[in-house]
């Protein structure tokens, strides 16, 4: 299985939804993506909504990471949302909800931007 991205720029906000996997060979491919938007639109802050995704390995975090300090250096907020239970395991283990916040529904994650 591959990944799927669908991206949505709404205000100053890159919504960013992921479905399959997110693994060495996807990573880079994101990566690519989500920075291209960040230097051509004005986004602030980044929703991931991950319902759909059902694998990440240690490519998918860092790569999550990476767009996390690229989000900070604006003065910006990432959000996960929507997040199935085996990923969240992965995100609680890899210590990233330290840093990242997590909201239960993409819509709920877009109110508290402002942009709802």
């Amino acid at each position: 299985m591959s990944l799927t991205m669908d991206f949505e720029v709404k205000q100053n906000v890159l919504l960013v939804r992921l479905s399959g996997e997110l693994d060495h060979h996807t990573a880079e491919a994101l990566r690519e993506k989500v920075t291209d938007l960040m230097e051509t639109k004005p986004i602030r802050h980044i929703v991931l909504n991950l319902s759909q995704l059902t694998f990440m390995d240690s490519s998918g975090l860092g790569v999550i990471l990476g767009r996390y300090k690229q989000i900070k250096n604006v003065g910006g907020e990432m959000i996960v949302c929507a997040i199935s239970p085996a990923i969240k395991r992965l995100f609680d283990m890899s210590g990233l909800f330290k840093i990242i916040r997590l909201e239960s529904d993409e819509q709920y994650a877009l109110q508290t931007l402002g942009v709802a």
